[in-house]
């Protein structure tokens, strides 16, 4: 991929040195959401190893050298027809600006070159936010028990107690 703009917002694969930028950043985004527990969770859905073997699916974007935003993304080596999205975050002073969207579709794009026709995603129970745009962005949540905000969940997704939301959306 060549590099790309974004409403004057730059566009490229992430590189391994960009793995200690977006660490740095996850907690400021993120707020104090889940708390330390939350914060650790983060940094550990994030190895290095994301920013060394998936960046062919992923983009960081940035802003006069600030970083703005960022998916991690990959297609499947199980499922042929699926890809995934692993990890995404927006800078809380670009969100509602279009820049989430403009990161999935290119996403989505990409899968559909690599003869993808799926694509899920998970989120956090508590993420109301992530919740409501993965709905907006055409994903399903798939059937599961509901939690207390009556969104579908599937317990221990990623380890006791880690229940997570799956979503599903063709392509």
């Amino acid at each position: 991929m060549s590099i790309v703009e974004f409403n004057g917002m730059r566009v490229r694969r992430p590189e391994p040195d960009d793995h200690p930028r977006v660490l740095k950043v996850l907690d400021r985004w993120w707020g104090e959401f889940e708390g330390s527990v939350g914060s650790v969770q983060r940094a550990l859905l994030l190895p290095r190893l994301y920013f060394q073997h998936f960046t062919t699916g992923s983009f960081l974007v940035e802003r006069d050298g600030e970083l703005t935003g960022f998916l991690v993304g990959f297609l499947s080596q199980t499922r042929s027809d699926e890809s995934y999205i692993h990890f995404v975050g927006v800078a809380p002073e670009e969100q509602g600006r279009g820049l989430g969207t403009f990161l999935y579709e290119r996403f989505f794009a990409y899968g559909r070159a690599h003869g993808r026709s799926v694509v899920r995603a998970i989120t956090s129970s508590a993420n109301t936010g992530s919740f409501a745009f993965h709905t907006r962005m055409g994903f399903t949540a798939e059937a599961g028990p509901k939690d207390v905000g009556g969104r579908p969940v599937q317990p221990d997704y990623d380890g006791p107690g880690l229940d997570r939301v799956s979503f599903v959306r063709p392509l």
